[in-house]
Order: structure tokens, then C-alpha cells, then sequence
């Protein structure tokens, strides 16, 4: 009795949100942006109605992010960029980092052959070679229709002038400063030496608008040649890191091709390797497509029960066959193929309770000394982008942890990232984020490390339905995939499939992870009777997302409210 009654006060509320969610939280005709920030969202806008197209407003976004979010936004890091353009060309652009070239294999661990606590996070030794301004240059150069000073242009005049700190980012910074007492440097940028920016104060970055400016006169060159590189070096050098010159200046963004799937009549198009999210997103949704989720209650015991199966199952592949592609040959098709979610099926039915060692690629031994490591990081940031002719931009890139390595390029202004951690220093051992790694993402010379980033977009027909992505670690694939599922089998408008809460399995720690108010309390006893563990967690992700409006053909901009991000359309 309590359960019905708890079924139909949920019922009643998704009835009374539907209503009222089909007023729009944002909407425009003509184009949209979704953001982490404000100011990135005009920078994008203005872009747009100066005649640019999604791409050119996507690079000044990434920009402008560069400035107003350094948590995450960045021209020290690096990310992927997935491009729909309207006239029908499908594009991967893939500004992963690189390991610099005197990377070894066993360069994080000790004596013993023991992983070295936080050597691949904090200080020199953990930046990769950045990829971020090589990414938005070659976006530009194919697919943007502006000249490079006419979209950097919002973000120079940021950091120049300045802008109002929020309350977020005044906690950040405070943060920021006490975890830095080593790294001067970004003490005095990010901080003020202490004195670090309150909300509404204006923060105006004068060494970063430096580097703006070199980049957007001199493009690739003015930042991975000349004095800027020099000043990353020097840096780099400076807390015991290995990057050369040569590094900087051979480093090369990548046009890849997109990993494409179906589900229930839908086109999935998302990241291919080195990414792990398009292939992890679409064989989870192979796994499910004829599981009847539509069929069943939202968030009711048996709907986790599958979804968590087939995560469980795909996250477990991903720690064994998944790494660069130009180093191993990853087998794409196989694991995107339905024959292949079919046939693991046969082994492991998905209504049925399995430990995530009863479905591992690794021996027992393995699996014993593996362990729970410390909680992971949320900082990357993703935006979505639309225009008025139908392009559409999903990108998603980072530092990784929070404010990245901690170490600021000397007087140049931005931080660099901590992506070295993202390898598997050592096999079976899990990375900040929890997430296990074999040989295929073992740390190479000029590799690009594994990622989760899932930038992705849904289509019906060949028109764009959803623009999709998160951050959040290894959460952004379930984060995307619970995107999909809502909208798709259970008819969520944009506004309620994105504020939904959210549920994680990752393979290992064998643990459902929910957000407050996630599940209920019925359900949980009823998986646990099972064998399932469950953990509350913090809000998972940040699904900055654009929806077709199917009634007046415009677009619907939902920026998720867990870290209150922002949209704007015209």
C-alpha cells in the first residue's frame, strides 16, 4: 500500500512538471547556447548574431570559459569537440593531451612497483601536452565561417576588463588558495596571495589577456611556439616535469570520425576513441534497446536493475579493450555492434544480479587488489551550441581535477591540466576517479590518455534532435545515457529529463551510486535483497543541453540547475 501510494505521488508530480515544463526555460528560433557561465553564453550569442555559424560560436565559448571558469574551462587542457552540420557532415575533432615524449611507462611508481599517491595529479609531472587552442584552430580553419580575432574577441575583453565573480567561483577561488600553498604563482593569480576575489567583485586577468591576445594574432603559433611555450617549459621545469619545446610545437589535433548508433529509431552520434563515452553510450543502449524500459516504472527496481547490468557489463570492457587509437587497435565496430550487446545478453541477463567479478576481463587475483580510491573530480565543463541553418555543436574538455595540476604558466595566466592521471599508471589500479585500466591505456610516449567525456548528439531522420554532454568523470556516460532514456522511453520534456535525478554504476567499486532524493527507499531494500550496494553522492553532472522544439521549430535551451548554469538563444 505505501508503495502504490508513493508510485502515484510520483506519478502526479512527473504529470504536474510535464505541464508546466512545456513552457520552455529557454527558447530561440534562430540559435542557442548552453553554459556553464553568463558571460560565455553572450560571447556565443554575440558570435551568432554577428552571422557566425555553431562552430565559430562554440570556439568563442571554449574561449570565453577560458576566463570565467577556470575550474575547468581552459586553453591548458585539452577535450573533444563533436560537429553536426547541416549539410549533413558528421565530425569528431579530438584535442585530447599527449604524454610528452620522455614519458615511461612506469613513471608514477616507486621502488616497489607501487603507485605513487598524487605524483599523476599535482605539480609537472601530471601536465599532458595541452590540445585546446590546437582544437579550436582546426575547428575554425574547417568548419567556422569568422576569422580567429573576430571569436576570440569576447574572451580577450574578459580577462581585460574583467567580470562579476559569482558566489560559485568565489568559493572555488578560496579553495583554490588554500590547497596551493606550494604553486605561488596561482596563489597570486587565481587568489590575489589571499586576498581572493568575493562575490560581485571584478576579476580582471591581465596575464591571461596576454595570452589571448598572442593566440588570437598568431594562432598555433602564438602558443605552442614562442614565448608562451617557453613560459610552459620553464614552468613545467619548475615543479619537476618533463615537457620539451618539441613537445609543444608537434602536438596536433585530430579529426576523427564519429562513432554512430540507433536506438529505438533514434541515430546516436558521439566520441570515438580516444573518448571511451561514444562507444560505452551506444553499447549501453544496445544492451537495453529491447529490455521494455518503457514498460516499466521510472526509477522502480526493476528499470536500475537493467540499466545498472548493463553498465556494469560495458564499463567492464572499457577497462580491458579501450585506449588511443593510434597506438592499439580498438575494436570499434565489434563493441558498438548490437550482435555484440546480443550475445552478452546470452551470458548475463540483465533482470538478474551479477558482482561486477562474476563479469570481469581480469583474473582473481586482479580483482583482489583492487580498492576504492578517493572521490573523484567534477570539473570538467560541457556546452552545446545550435544555429540558425542546423548546426550543432556538442563540446566537452577540462583540466580534469579541479583547477587542473595547480601550476599557473608564469606570468601568461591559465592553469595547466593533471591528464597524465587519466592513463593507467598501473594496471588494476584504479585512477582518481575510480576507473580501472589495462595495457590498452598503459602510458606511451606522444599517447593521448583515455577518456569519459561524452559529447554527443541525438537524430531523427538526419536532423538534430538533442545536443548532449556532461561533466562529471566517469559519471558523464551515465549522466548522457539517463539524458537519452528520459527523453526517449519516457517522454520527458527537456526541463525534467535534465533535473531527474541520477543514478551511477561504473563496473568498480561494485556500487549504485544516487543522488538525494534518487531513489526510494522501497527500491533500494528491494535491489540490496539482491546483493546490490547502494551509496548517496553529491549531484552527479552538469548536462548543459539544446532540444528540437517539434511545435514551433525553434530550440529549447535546458542548462541543468546542480551547478546553476546558464543558456541563451535569440
Amino acid at each position: 500500500m505505501k508503495q502504490n501510494l508513493t508510485r502515484l505521488l510520483i506519478a502526479l508530480l512527473l504529470f504536474s512538471t510535464h505541464a508546466i515544463a512545456h513552457q520552455p526555460t529557454f527558447y530561440g528560433r534562430e540559435g542557442m547556447i548552453v553554459a556553464h557561465d553568463q558571460e560565455a553564453v553572450e560571447a556565443g550569442l554575440e558570435i551568432l548574431k554577428k552571422g557566425g555559424n555553431a562552430v565559430d560560436a562554440a570556439v568563442a565559448v571554449a574561449y570565453a570559459l577560458a576566463v570565467t571558469h577556470p575550474q575547468a574551462g581552459n586553453i591548458g587542457g585539452g577535450g573533444f569537440m563533436l560537429i553536426k552540420m547541416a549539410d549533413g557532415r558528421q565530425i569528431a575533432i579530438d584535442y585530447r593531451e599527449t604524454a610528452p615524449a620522455k614519458s615511461l611507462r612506469d613513471m608514477y611508481l616507486d621502488e616497489n612497483g607501487d603507485v605513487i599517491p598524487y605524483k599523476s595529479v599535482f605539480g609537472g609531472l601530471a601536465v599532458g601536452v595541452p590540445g585546446t587552442v590546437a582544437g579550436m584552430q582546426m575547428a575554425l580553419d574547417e568548419y567556422g565561417t569568422l576569422s580567429r580575432k573576430k571569436v576570440m574577441k569576447p574572451a580577450i575583453k574578459l580577462a581585460q576588463k574583467g567580470f562579476k565573480v559569482s558566489y560559485q567561483l568565489s568559493r572555488n577561488l578560496e579553495y583554490l588558495y588554500n590547497v596551493t600553498e606550494s604553486f605561488p604563482e596561482t596563489r597570486r593569480v587565481f587568489a590575489n596571495n589571499g586576498n581572493f576575489s568575493k562575490p560581485g567583485d571584478r576579476f580582471i586577468q591581465a596575464d591571461l589577456a596576454k595570452t589571448l591576445k598572442l593566440i588570437s594574432k598568431h594562432g598555433n603559433k602564438g602558443f605552442y611556439e614562442g614565448p608562451v611555450a617557453e613560459a610552459v617549459v620553464s614552468t613545467i621545469l619548475d615543479f619537476k616535469g618533463i615537457m620539451t619545446l618539441d613537445d609543444l610545437k608537434n602536438y596536433k589535433a585530430m579529426n576523427r570520425t564519429p562513432v554512430l548508433g540507433t536506438y529505438k529509431g533514434y541515430e546516436i552520434m558521439s566520441m570515438p576513441p580516444p573518448s571511451s563515452g561514444g562507444i560505452a553510450l551506444i553499447g549501453i543502449l544496445n544492451l537495453l534497446e529491447d529490455e521494455g524500459l518503457d514498460t516499466l516504472f521510472w526509477h522502480s527496481s526493476a528499470a536500475i536493475q537493467k540499466i545498472v547490468e548493463a553498465e556494469r557489463l560495458v564499463y567492464a570492457d572499457r577497462s580491458e579493450w579501450l585506449g588511443d587509437p593510434d597506438f592499439i587497435d580498438v575494436p570499434i565496430n565489434e563493441m558498438i555492434s548490437k550482435e555484440y550487446a546480443g550475445r552478452r545478453k546470452e551470458l548475463n541477463d540483465l533482470s538478474t544480479y551479477h558482482s561486477s567479478e562474476s563479469v570481469s576481463p581480469w583474473t582473481a587475483s586482479e580483482m583482489d587488489s583492487l580498492k576504492r580510491y578517493f572521490k573523484e573530480s567534477e570539473e570538467t565543463t560541457h556546452f552545446s551550441v545550435v544555429d540558425k541553418w542546423g548546426n550543432a555543436v556538442s563540446n566537452t574538455y577540462t583540466l580534469n581535477w579541479t583547477f587542473g595540476s595547480r601550476v599557473t604558466v608564469k606570468g601568461y595566466g591559465f592553469l595547466l591540466n593533471d591528464e597524465m592521471d587519466d592513463f593507467s599508471a598501473k594496471p588494476g589500479v584504479p585512477n582518481m576517479f575510480g576507473l580501472v585500466g589495462n595495457i590498452a591505456n598503459a602510458i606511451e610516449p606522444n599517447k593521448r590518455m583515455l577518456s569519459s567525456m561524452t559529447p554527443t548528439i541525438v537524430m531523427k531522420e538526419g536532423k538534430v534532435v538533442s545536443v548532449l554532454g556532461s561533466p562529471g568523470g566517469s559519471t558523464i556516460i551515465t549522466s548522457v545515457l539517463q539524458l537519452i532514456l528520459n527523453t526517449i522511453d519516457y517522454k520527458m520534456p527537456p526541463v525534467l529529463a535534465i533535473s531527474s535525478p541520477r543514478f551511477h554504476h561504473q563496473w568498480l567499486p561494485d556500487v549504485v551510486y544516487y543522488e538525494p532524493f534518487g531513489l526510494s527507499q522501497e527500491t533500494i531494500q528491494s535491489l540490496e535483497n539482491q546483493g546490490y550496494e547502494f551509496e548517496i553522492r553529491s549531484w552527479i553532472g552538469e548536462s548543459n543541453a539544446i532540444f528540437y522544439d517539434p511545435i514551433y521549430g525553434g530550440w529549447i535551451g535546458v542548462p541543468d540547475p546542480r551547478r546553476g548554469a546558464h543558456a541563451g538563444g535569440y
